[in-house]
């Protein structure tokens, strides 16, 4: 009986993945669109799951072999899915036809609690909120906590120096512990006994950590919303006793205090203090209640640490391949301190032009995410191809690849500062370099964790030259291409005598 089961079981399986292959296939056949044959299923997500090979790997061999073309259709369960090519119909899906692709392309479980954030949210709810959260991260809010970041970044030096044992080998560690204590004490105004060692840090490893259980459950989420819903998956349930009593914690406190830091715990006294809120439009109310407020908080939390940490090690790890570079930025650091009396601010620190030259570079060979994904929600036409998109029809745009792409960049494996030069930065397709996303839904922190990483490598290379070592123990994730390419790499800091 068991066995009668079993191949029972086996033969619909196969069945069914006969069928949505078809599917697939002829979906894309009828509407003149290529259509990418290996892995007619699930596509980009096969390797991902039975691979461990990352998704934007397979992005990007797909971008390559249809390079000509200006989408590609892609295997997924009976989803239809597109993956485009041409610059334009990027532009299109990202920014010109919002309206019709503001979906993140996830829908999230109810009881998922602290998935209820900005990232995933949807509509109406998305833009109440991003309005909500959108002060939190202006120029005059980074200038003005600036100097929060500036100390985590001098006492992240000091740490260094005291523990010479970090010097050497787990940079990409080393370097999270710095952006887990700057973004905590300058968004969220907290600190524990050891800023380096927080259990917030902990808890951002684990969530981001490329377990087999959570790439299931992004796989499930990115083939079919149905199932991943059906089978109830929850993607940081886990992390939801400590987080929420956290900031329920925070708010309570600042709702006590009588100062005003300007910042994260700030914004959620004075929404709570307000009562709900109105989309004047609609009429769509949202209540910003302790756990809605915790979820927001939580995204924060996790971009802010684990991509800001890509970006720094990324930088580091191409300045240590390349010391020429490497004393060109040094040179700046150190005429910046001699001309400002070895003061460091806001103004001084994004006025550096080649610091900002070498962490563009390092972010268009080692995007933090390697490709975004968006959903149709009502029926329309990519202007390029021509191509009718139907309604619930999921988007990928492959940053990565387009990163890599020697029609945007020549020689796009190598590491080249100047192409960011000031006079060169016109030479460049606006679509052609988003690093944190593009278009209304772009990352709502990425000038936070530009300014977290200039001040970081400012206090760093003022304080350390970096090598780049070669080590079987480096980075060893899967999720995100800044930490993929380096699985074979390390930083080294040597500490270095600071000029006069």
């Amino acid at each position: 009986m068991f066995l009668f089961i079993l191949l029972f079981f086996a033969a619909a399986t196969l069945c069914f993945a006969y069928i949505s292959g078809r599917y697939n296939e002829n979906y894309w056949k009828k509407r003149n669109v290529a259509f990418a044959s290996k892995h007619k299923v699930l596509g980009v997500f096969y390797d991902f799951a039975f691979n461990k090979k990352p998704v934007f790997e397979n992005i990007y061999e797909i971008y390559k072999e249809h390079r000509n073309e200006p989408v590609v259709g892609i295997g997924a369960l009976l989803t239809p899915s597109l993956c485009l090519i041409d610059p334009t119909n990027m532009q299109y899906v990202l920014a010109t036809d919002f309206s019709s692709f503001n979906h993140r392309g996830l829908d999230t479980n109810e009881s998922d609690l602290l998935a209820d954030n900005i990232l995933f949210m949807t509509g109406n709810r998305w833009k109440l909120m991003r309005q909500s959260m959108s002060p939190l991260f202006t120029s005059s809010k980074l200038k003005s906590m600036y100097y929060i970041v500036d100390k985590s970044a001098t006492d992240f030096v000091e740490h260094l120096k005291t523990n010479r044992e970090l010097l050497k080998g787990d940079g990409f560690n080393t370097l999270s512990s710095f952006c887990s204590a700057a973004i905590g004490a300058a968004v969220f105004g907290v600190s524990t006994g050891s800023i380096f060692e927080s259990p917030f840090l902990e808890m951002a490893r684990k969530a981001t950590k490329a377990t087999v259980p959570n790439s299931f459950k992004i796989a499930i989420g990115n083939l079919s919303n149905r199932l991943f819903n059906l089978l109830d998956l929850k993607l940081f349930s886990k992390y939801e006793p400590f987080f929420i009593a956290a900031i329920k914690n925070i708010i309570r406190k600042r709702e006590q205090e009588k100062t005003k830091r300007h910042d994260f715990a700030d914004i959620c006294v004075a929404l709570q203090s307000a009562g709900n809120i109105v989309d004047k439009e609609t009429g769509l109310e949202l209540k910003p209640s302790d756990e809605i407020l915790s979820a927001q908080a939580f995204f924060f939390f996790i971009a802010g640490v684990e991509p800001t940490a890509q970006a720094l090690f990324a930088t580091l790890v191409e300045l240590g391949r390349h010391p020429e570079y490497l004393e060109k930025v040094q040179n700046e650091i150190d005429e910046a301190f001699k001309m400002h009396d070895n003061k460091m601010d806001y103004d001084i620190v994004m006025n550096m032009k080649y610091i900002d030259m070498v962490i563009s570079e390092a972010l268009r060979m080692h995007p933090p995410v390697g490709f975004i994904t968006r959903r149709c929600i009502k029926d329309t036409i990519l202007p390029v191809g021509n191509v009718k998109v139907e309604k619930g029809t999921r988007i990928m745009t492959p940053i990565f690849a387009v990163h890599h792409d020697e029609k945007f960049y020549p020689e796009p494996e190598k590491f080249i500062p100047e192409r960011f030069a000031p006079e060169n930065k016109h030479k460049i397709m606006d679509i052609a370099y988003m690093p944190f996303g593009k278009g209304n839904r772009i990352c709502i922190g990425n000038r936070y964790a530009l300014v977290q990483a200039k001040a970081g490598l400012v206090h760093l290379l003022r304080n350390f030259n970096v090598r780049t070592i070669i080590t079987n123990n480096g980075p060893n994730y899967i999720a995100h291409p800044a930490q993929v390419r380096f699985c074979d790499v390390d930083i080294e800091f040597i500490p270095r005598s600071i000029p006069n």
